[in-house]
């Protein structure tokens, strides 16, 4: 079975400020509705690196992508390329580096902040390249894409509760009142993709630390949240799923049984995970 899957990445979230500020996200959590994990990112902590390993399966040292800096396309095999070879649209609301990882590298805003080519990993695109993107902003310009194209995987990245991190740091207000406005912006639009029928995820890159900062491996940078919404994951509590494994998560919603990425065991239904007799489910093939 193929289902429609809807990704967003709250850039910079921590675990235990999604647990206390995600609001609705959360209400959903109680009335059964939604399912948080507690995942642990990748090391680097870092952004770009992370975006990598999200949608490739592949850590930053494998990758290559071992810093922000590293501006080029990807050399994986991601969900982009994957759903692309097997005839799926795409369509990604996101901050540019994205753009540069799955299409073209390095970013030109004039030539690529509205993407409309089907040629492209990721087919249909809104980019931005300002940290300071409101997340309303972001929203509607995801929400466009999905009616417009109504694609079969939509990327949603907003920038905002990063960019509060890295002002006020993980104890501040500031960071913590943002992520409740991003929760209620996503709010706006998430229960009528939930009356659609997507499976929808919701997770960061990393988390966020008192000086500001993240790339070490302290908890508080660490610690991420991974929200699963939709009737094909198992919403089991004892479930422990690794960031590694989301881009497998992804393909098996999609369809892409070839996609050799690991899947973490209890995360989807049974039947999800037994359409192929030789899937190994842990690890890779």
């Amino acid at each position: 079975m193929t289902d429609k899957v809807i990704l967003i990445v709250l850039d910079g979230l921590a675990y235990k400020v999604a647990e206390q500020c995600m609001g609705f996200v959360q209400a959903l959590s109680e009335q059964g509705r939604a399912t948080l994990y507690k995942v642990q990112c990748e090391l680097p902590s870092m952004s770009r690196p992370l975006y990598e390993t999200i949608l490739t399966g592949v850590t930053p040292a494998i990758s290559g992508i071992v810093h922000n800096q590293v501006v080029r396309n990807s050399n994986q095999k991601s969900v982009f390329s994957l759903a692309r070879e097997a005839g799926l649209s795409t369509a990604a609301a996101a901050f540019h580096w994205f753009s540069e990882l799955y299409n073209e590298s390095p970013y030109n805003a004039v030539r690529d902040r509205h993407t409309v080519d089907t040629e492209q990993l990721i087919q249909y695109g809104s980019f931005y390249h300002d940290g300071q993107y409101p997340d309303g902003h972001l929203y509607l310009d995801a929400e466009l894409l999905r009616r417009r194209y109504d694609p079969d995987f939509l990327l949603i990245h907003p920038m905002s509760i990063d960019e509060a991190g890295h002002h006020s740091g993980l104890d501040s207000s500031h960071y913590r009142n943002t992520t409740r406005k991003s929760d209620k912006e996503l709010s706006e639009y998430l229960p009528a993709w939930i009356e659609a029928g997507y499976q929808v995820l919701i997770t960061a890159d990393h988390g966020m630390n008192t000086d500001k900062s993240h790339g070490g491996s302290l908890s508080e940078e660490r610690d991420i949240p991974l929200y699963v919404i939709g009737d094909r994951f198992s919403h089991r509590a004892g479930c422990e799923p690794k960031q590694t494994d989301i881009c497998g998560v992804i393909c098996e919603l999609l369809g892409l049984l070839d996609h050799r990425k690991s899947v973490t065991k209890d995360l989807l239904l049974e039947e999800e995970l037994e359409r192929s007799e030789n899937k190994v489910i842990t690890g890779m093939w």
